[in-house]
Parts: structure tokens; C-alpha cells; sequence
């Protein structure tokens, strides 16, 4: 091969291996094989690995059964801890695969551990890029995600069939770790937008503004945001809080965000705010609340329900 010659696309029906089976995993791994890829899943949840034989495709316990004649692994999972262990751990991956292998992990993940990660696996002579979504459940099912990659450009063009039957806007961030950073501080914008947008719906009502009005006005105005137009009237004055995307995983990412800003020797004082406010709202609200039920906890006892 030439030096300097451009690298192959993964193409379909190459294989790819998606380690995570979740609300998130499953569907982004349908529309890879519905683009012509043959998908491989891996949950250690028997009913996840149903679920997807069911829909996609062979479903295994661990990743090295998986893992023959991969050309890509995608991780999508709760932390970076736990896609580390997936990878590298006594039960990971990276060891059965072949050198060059290209690893995405598309989970929010520290940008600092990514780095380290990056490290570990080139040792190992396999790529990793870091491209975390945005969109949420519906728009993994349809393939419209925004997808955030960091990582060395060629790579980055190698996994673009990949991404693009995953994701509608596909955003190449920069050097490794870009991509975690960058989904962070758009879910710490996504958050403090919802705490808004929560807050004038508490004060605006206990004034005797309808909580519709208030959500039709700041979506005609300045004060339009992405919670006042998708997740305000659906989840929150329905009382339904039901999006899908969990309070202690928005959390997690805030706390990403809060942690980078704090290694980067910042003070910005709004996300380290928020950073906590969620944190506190994920301790006193149950397991597995759902991140609208924020207004609940913002709410608290007495106040006007939307």
C-alpha cells in the first residue's frame, strides 16, 4: 500500500460488534443492520440478548465471542469505567481483536479517562475514537442522532458509514477525547435549560399563569429552548416523565462536565451549580427517575404542580 494512502471505509456487510444492549444500544444497532451490516450484540442481560436476536441479529454474554473477523466494536454504555472493563478487563474484547480493529466508544464517558484509554488500546495497535450521541431513544430508532467524534480525522472517515447510518448530523470535534467533552457540555446547556425553563413554570404558576400559556409564549419568544419544545408539555405538565433518558445518567454527565472545567483550572461557577443541583435531585428522588422528573424536585413540597 502507498504511504500516505487514505484508509478504507468500513463498508457493509462488514462486521461490528455493539457492546451495550440498552435503551440506546439496541436501536442504534438496528439501524446499522438495517443499513446492510451484520451486527453482533453483547449484554450480560439475558432478556437484552433475547430482545436482539429477537430484532438484529447473534447475541452473546461477552465480548470474545464475539469479537471474530470484527472490523469495529461500539461501546455503548452507563460510564467509562464500565466500557474500560468491556474492553480491557479479565472478560474484554480488545485481546480477541485483530490489529486495527477501529473501537468507538459511543457512551458518555470522561474526556480525561478517554485519553488514557486511547493510550491503552493503540499499545494494543487498535484505534479508538470517542463519539457520544445526542438525540435520545426516538431519534436513535430513526437514525437521526447527533454524533460527536473525536479522534484522528482518517478514523474518523473510516467510521463514517457507520455513523452515518446511525446519526443524521455527524460532527468531527477534534483530537481524542473531543467528542466526551463536547456531549457533556451540551448536555450541561440541555440541563441548565430544563431548570429554567422548570423554574418559570413554578413561579409563572403560583402567579396563575397557565402552564400552558407559559410554555406557548416562551416558544414564541427569546425564551425558547430544546425542554420548552420537546419536553416540557410532553413530560412534565402530562405529569408523565417519561422521556427516557434517566436523571442519574444526565447526572453523571454534568458531573463530566463540572470535573473537566475544574482539570482545566476554570472557575465558572453555573456548572458546578447545576452540577450539584442534579446530584441532589438524583439522591432524593427514587431509582431510575426519569431527568424531567427534575421539576419535581425543584418543585418540592407545597408548590404549584404544573
Amino acid at each position: 500500500m502507498a504511504e500516505n494512502a487514505p484508509i478504507a471505509a468500513i463498508t457493509p456487510p462488514a462486521v461490528v460488534v455493539v457492546i451495550g444492549l440498552g435503551a440506546m444500544g439496541q436501536p442504534m444497532a438496528a439501524r446499522l443492520k438495517l443499513a446492510g451490516f451484520e451486527v453482533r450484540g453483547v449484554d450480560p442481560q439475558p432478556a437484552a440478548r433475547e430482545a436482539f436476536k429477537a430484532k438484529v441479529g447473534a447475541a452473546f454474554a461477552s465480548g470474545p465471542e464475539a469479537a471474530d473477523n470484527a472490523a469495529a466494536v461500539i461501546t455503548m454504555l452507563p460510564n467509562g469505567k464500565i466500557v474500560r472493563e468491556a474492553l480491557l478487563g479479565a472478560q474484554g474484547i480488545a485481546a480477541k481483536l485483530a490489529a486495527g480493529t477501529l473501537v468507538i466508544d459511543m457512551s458518555s464517558s470522561a474526556p480525561t479517562d478517554t485519553v488514557t484509554l486511547a493510550a491503552d488500546l493503540t499499545a494494543r495497535g487498535l484505534p479508538l475514537l470517542d463519539a457520544p450521541v445526542s438525540g435520545g431513544v426516538r431519534r436513535a430508532g430513526d437514525g437521526t442522532l447527533a454524533i460527536m467524534a473525536g479522534g484522528a480525522a482518517d478514523q474518523v472517515e473510516r467510521a463514517r458509514p457507520l455513523f452515518e447510518a446511525m446519526g443524521k448530523a455527524v460532527f468531527a470535534t477534534g483530537p481524542t477525547g473531543s467528542g466526551h467533552a463536547m456531549k457533556a457540555l451540551n448536555n450541561y446547556v440541555s440541563a441548565a435549560g430544563l431548570v429554567a425553563a422548570s423554574e418559570a413554570l413554578l413561579v409563572g404558576g403560583r402567579f396563575g399563569l397557565a402552564p400552558e400559556t407559559i410554555i406557548d409564549v416562551l416558544n414564541a419568544s427569546t425564551g425558547r429552548n430544546n425542554s420548552t419544545e420537546v419536553k416540557m408539555k410532553q413530560f412534565v405538565i402530562s405529569e408523565s416523565f417519561a422521556s427516557g433518558f434517566a436523571l442519574a445518567l444526565m447526572a453523571k454527565d454534568l458531573r463530566i462536565a463540572a470535573d473537566l472545567a475544574t482539570h482545566l483550572d476554570l472557575d465558572v461557577p453555573q456548572v458546578q451549580s447545576i452540577a450539584a443541583m442534579w446530584e441532589q435531585a438524583r439522591d432524593a428522588l427514587p431509582p431510575g427517575a426519569d431527568h424531567t422528573e427534575i421539576y419535581r424536585f425543584l418543585a418540592g413540597d407545597g408548590a404549584t404542580k404544573a
